[in-house]
């Protein structure tokens, strides 16, 4: 487990420790994961998070805080770090991400995840991909087109994925 100061508080972030320990074990002499990455999380795992994503994405096409809800882990805990900020909290994510970023800016919106992958490790995951999105400005109709990889990190709790934090950013210029 790793301990995270915020604030005041101490959170455990048993995620960060899986991900943590994913990178830095296999440079050892052993070359042996503590945690057995090397195998590939069964099938069922991988349905499930690819199915939370795509879950996800319709949240965010339809800026749908009750489908969100169903995605994101209902705590002050969770986070979502992205190029106009970085929320704390489902409320703050709700909020600011999708009723103000995605239906009070855009009047429509696409967003499609491709060249998903999955890791996962007992009770924790994780998912890297790419997207697509594609929008109409509220203020003016005018199009917009852009393009970014993400990470999101999930815990499973009674019986479900959710999500507890996402960190996206725009491609580079080619």
């Amino acid at each position: 487990m790793a301990l995270i100061v915020q604030g005041r508080h101490l959170l455990v972030v048993p995620a960060l420790a899986a991900l943590v320990y994913t990178f830095a074990f296999p440079f050892s002499t052993a070359n042996k994961s503590p945690l057995a990455i090397n195998a590939p999380p069964d099938a069922s795992t991988v349905d499930e998070i690819k199915g939370t994503i795509d879950n996800y994405t319709k949240s965010v096409d339809a800026a749908d805080t009750a489908l969100a809800s169903q995605v994101w882990l209902d705590s002050p805990e969770v986070s979502f770090i992205h190029p106009l900020g970085h929320e704390h909290g489902f409320e703050q994510i709700k909020q600011n991400v999708y009723t103000r970023l995605m239906g009070q800016t855009f009047s429509e919106r696409k967003l499609s995840a491709h060249d998903i992958s999955v890791h996962a490790f007992g009770n924790c995951a994780w998912a890297e991909f790419y997207w697509d999105f594609t929008a109409k400005l509220r203020k003016d109709g005018s199009s917009v087109v852009t393009h970014g990889r993400e990470t999101q990190i999930y815990h499973k709790q009674q019986g479900a994925w959710r999500l507890v934090h996402v960190h996206y950013s725009a491609m580079p210029p080619a």
